[in-house]
């Protein structure tokens, strides 16, 4: 069943990205004549990369195996970056990607520790499908009272698309909403068959034409470093840093940390809000 999926899933990335590609990005000369498809058609992409338009459907059909070497000329024709390549490659069964359950995970008791070092700053653990596994007590205050979710409904992206104190946070709603569609899709890597994911993506679908349009492109991208601008009801405007940092003892969680720049506005802003709150122990309900 999950060869199945990962073939589907396969099969629709690689569907996907040579519909971004142009002819004139590929090297391929011009025609005047009209194309019925964007981007490459599936005999352009197998003739770049030395394949049969045969074996290329098939694998756009998820049905055949596809070997290291045929995926390294593919990524290279599709100009797929780094997110993109390792995608494809863990669909394809070359990488092996954290396991994924179906239940929730426990928090790992090294992540509770940092969570619980971290005063000055909002810290979050991610686990898989982006689900919201704890969170600090500035995290609390800095985003939402995360608390009064049922733990069921605790997942990063399905927040970002129902919570309306959410969408008015993040200043660049847009974008950050879009990256986090990204994350969830290369999330899924890991059991793209799993029910609850499905169930997330099957809700927000029908819910946001946004997630849906996203979902569909098959964007993807690891969690990284980047600027996030925010707008708080009590600090005002703040701009901090986010990292990401795995954990050793499951590599299907991450601590997220947003942090400000010592003597900045926004570590002004950050040191007041902790003095209104005081000190809490990492939460999960």
């Amino acid at each position: 069943m999950r060869r199945e999926a990962n073939g589907e899933q396969l099969g629709a990335f690689l569907k996907a990205r040579r519909a971004q590609v142009s002819p004139s990005m590929a090297g391929l000369p011009g025609s005047a004549a009209p194309r019925r498809v964007p981007g490459l058609r599936r005999e352009e992409v197998a003739r770049l990369a030395a394949i049969s338009t045969d074996y290329y459907t098939r694998l756009e059909q998820g049905r055949v195996q596809v070997s290291g070497a045929v995926l390294d000329v593919l990524a290279q024709v599709l100009r797929l970056d780094g997110d993109q390549r390792e995608y494809l490659l863990t669909l394809a069964g070359k990488n092996a990607p954290p396991t994924a359950g179906n239940a929730r995970q426990d928090v790992q008791p090294q992540m509770r520790h940092l969570l619980a070092d971290l005063t000055l700053s909002a810290g979050f653990v991610i686990g898989h499908n982006t689900d919201l596994l704890a969170w600090n007590a500035m995290a609390a205050a800095l985003v939402m009272d995360f608390g009064r979710v049922p733990e069921e409904e605790r997942n990063y992206v399905r927040l970002v698309f129902t919570e309306p104190a959410i969408r008015v946070l993040y200043r660049d709603w847009e974008v950050m909403a879009r990256l986090a569609v990204c994350h969830l899709r290369m999330d899924s890597r890991r059991n793209p068959d799993d029910p609850r994911l499905t169930a997330l993506v099957e809700e927000l679908s029908a819910m946001d034409p946004q997630f849906r349009r996203w979902w569909t492109s098959h964007d993807v991208a690891t969690r990284a470093g980047g600027t996030r601008l925010l707008r708080h009801p009590v600090v005002g405007d703040l701009a901090l840093e986010r990292s990401t940092f795995q954990c050793a003892e499951d590599l299907g969680q991450q601590l997220v940390v947003w942090t400000a720049e010592p003597g900045s506005p926004a570590s002004d802003a950050l040191r007041y809000l902790a003095s209104t709150i005081g000190s809490a122990a990492p939460m999960r309900a």
